[in-house]
């Protein structure tokens, strides 16, 4: 038993009126004594719920967030690209709609905007669908490259994948807790939120609730991280919804401080309205993403472009929405991103054969 844990542990858990939130100093020792198991199974996983009952602060998600640099995997900056966007979404996947953001990645690669992303295999407390089955249905498997390769594919195609059990064994050996507890602790906010590139990044991150969203920005103004898009996105991923208005928060750089506007942006203003596309069988899934790929059209073919056309514009491809929509349809329509995806089935290491 940790002593020390067993203090950060009494300071969170005890109560409404006497319980207290941590420091940033404390959040990261805590995060660290989690990471290599120096609390004992009993002591993390009391933590966690208690964690989640009393509610995370942007200081102490900041903290942990010092925490996952130090300890976590790192790609370190290119040269080839420009500000690396890292896609991120919760590590247990989907259950009700289709994942957008591997076509997504594949088109802001197309267009010379690096991606990366990041997540595991299936994960409770949903069991979703996880992004890495997605990939390698497009013939792309990143759970078999070291770090290293991912960093080299990075750099060739602008896109990378960090596959939690092979690149960040310590966060992967806490995914058993959030079975055992029966809910996503606070824990799993750091996924949507954590960046393991080192260079200058523009992190995306999906919420549900406002309050994380609050708690996302405090968390970045605190460690000086200026470029944040927050969405209101489908299971709160970082994809649009194209059947309700997309509440977005976009944060960049300012004169004396970063600038926070407000976005709500409605699909049927852009010629979007259909409903969001329902999730498939993982095998039907990918074979309407290929055909996506190849230009043919459909209610997923229209998703993506939405999607697309958004982060091309905020990414400074286009200038305004509308360019970046159009933009977003001739990548697709003329091959481009399709051949974005040869590219990494080609140069990948462990490709998958289809």
């Amino acid at each position: 038993m940790s002593n020390e844990f067993r203090e950060l542990l009494r300071k969170i858990g005890s109560g409404t009126h006497t319980g207290k939130s941590l420091s940033r100093a404390e959040a990261a020792e805590a995060a660290r004594m989690m990471l290599l198991q120096e609390a004992t199974p009993a002591q993390i996983g009391a933590f966690l719920i208690a964690h989640r009952i009393k509610r995370p602060t942007g200081e102490e998600l900041a903290g942990m967030l010092d925490t996952y640099d130090q300890l976590g995997p790192a790609l370190q900056p290119i040269t080839t690209f420009g500000r690396v966007t890292v896609l991120s979404s919760p590590y247990d996947g989907r259950s009700r709609t289709a994942p957008l953001s591997p076509l997504t990645a594949l088109v802001l690669s197309a267009a010379g905007c690096p991606v990366v992303m990041h997540g595991g295999e299936r994960m409770p407390t949903k069991e979703g669908v996880p992004l890495i089955d997605l990939w390698r249905g497009l013939g792309v498997d990143w759970t078999q490259l070291t770090l290293k390769e991912v960093q080299q594919v990075l750099e060739t195609a602008g896109l990378g994948f960090v596959y939690l059990p092979t690149h960040f064994p310590l966060a992967q050996g806490l995914v058993p807790y959030r079975e055992q507890i029966g809910k996503r602790p606070p824990l799993a906010t750091l996924e949507l939120i954590w960046s393991p590139y080192r260079g200058e990044s523009q992190v995306v991150a999906g919420f549900v609730h406002p309050p994380t969203e609050e708690m996302i920005r405090s968390a970045f103004a605190l460690r000086g991280t200026p470029w944040l898009i927050t969405v209101k996105g489908l299971e709160g991923s970082c994809d649009l919804p194209s059947d309700r208005t997309a509440i977005i928060g976009i944060t960049s750089p300012g004169e004396e401080e970063p600038q926070f506007e407000r976005l709500c942006l409605a699909p049927r203003a852009y010629g979007f309205a259909a409903q969001s596309v329902p999730l498939e069988a993982t095998e039907q899934l990918t074979e309407n993403m290929q055909a996506v790929l190849q230009g043919k059209p459909s209610s997923l073919m229209q998703a993506v472009v939405w999607n697309s056309g958004f982060y091309l514009w905020r990414c400074g491809v286009c200038p305004d929405l509308e360019k970046a929509i159009a933009k977003a349809k001739v990548l697709l329509s003329e091959g481009q991103v399709w051949q974005k995806l040869q590219q990494l089935r080609e140069i990948s290491p462990c490709c998958v054969k289809l």
